[in-house]
């Protein structure tokens, strides 16, 4: 079929502005990273890493900070995986009322895009103050649950739409009852969709600092996992922003920022570690099964 003129123009100009575009992108994110690193890397050292701060000397360490921010990755993950997920297989394999189904995802999806220091603020009423956690990293981790609970759920919703009835219908077939064709057929078939939401919440877990600063505080403190939930702490970007706004301690700060987005690419390489072992675990039983 040939194109006109005016067609031509056009579909080169879409062209034109979706191959600027992702120059633009790419640019800027290569320039953000590399910048972040050429400032942060040389000033980052054994001691930086290895020591809590030191109001006397003032001297920053950020020992306490890095195991607030695992602990808090931890707790937020471990409680937000189970829920967002059984609330996604509920929608869409249980739940039979079609619209309160639309509500909830419409609902979830405004819940997204709601400012962290508003997550903040009801986190520090609601936990902290009613439920009598104080300011600890209990508290912390679940306000986060809050915000990371809608991503990791539509994204487990978008996934599961997109394995196919057939594998449903044959497992029904086979003999197999609801939960068991669930969990050994749906839920395999979309891992890549449920890591991928992970992924996304603990983006945003590493980068958040407003919701924290209102319930997990600011306490350089080495404590152990157990121990650590019901204290006070400090994590990464928190630090980060304390010392950069309020310190004006910017190589410290840029220090910091590199070592966020060294730890942010390492959970991501694990996360797709484990999944390329899930996959390679199902590519096993299939071929066993045969």
């Amino acid at each position: 079929m040939k194109l006109s003129l005016k067609r031509k123009i056009y579909m080169f100009t879409l062209k034109a502005m979706m191959y600027i575009s992702i120059i633009l992108t790419t640019v800027l994110v290569v320039f953000l990273i590399g910048y972040v690193f050429y400032k942060g890397l040389p000033n980052i050292s054994w001691k930086l890493i290895s020591t809590s701060p030191s109001f006397l000397s003032d001297e920053v360490g950020i020992l306490p900070d890095i195991l607030n921010t695992l602990y808090i990755v931890i707790t937020t993950v471990i409680i937000v995986v189970p829920l967002a997920v059984g609330a996604a297989v509920y929608l869409h394999e249980y739940a039979s009322n079609k619209k309160i189904v639309a509500m909830i995802e419409y609902a979830s999806q405004t819940l997204s895009a709601i400012p962290s220091i508003i997550y903040g603020l009801v986190g520090m009423l609601c936990f902290c103050q009613f439920f009598k956690l104080d300011t600890s990293i209990l508290a912390g981790s679940l306000t986060l649950v809050m915000m990371s609970l809608p991503t990791v759920m539509q994204t487990t919703l978008e996934s599961l739409k997109t394995v196919d009835d057939a594998y449903r219908q044959g497992s029904y077939a086979l003999g197999a009852g609801k939960w068991y064709m669930i969990r050994t057929v749906v839920l395999p078939n979309c891992l890549d969709g449920i890591f991928t939401g992970v992924i996304l919440a603990i983006g945003r877990i590493l980068g958040e600092s407003a919701a924290l600063l209102f319930t997990a505080g600011f306490a350089h403190v080495i404590n152990g996992y157990f121990t650590g939930l019901f204290s006070a702490g400090s994590s990464l970007t928190v630090a980060l922003y304390v010392y950069a706004k309020i310190e004006g301690k910017f190589k410290e700060s840029y220090a910091i920022a590199a070592i966020l987005m060294i730890l942010t690419l390492l959970i991501n390489l694990l996360i797709d570690k484990i999944v390329d072992l899930f996959k390679r675990k199902q590519v096993k039983e299939k071929e066993s099964g045969r």
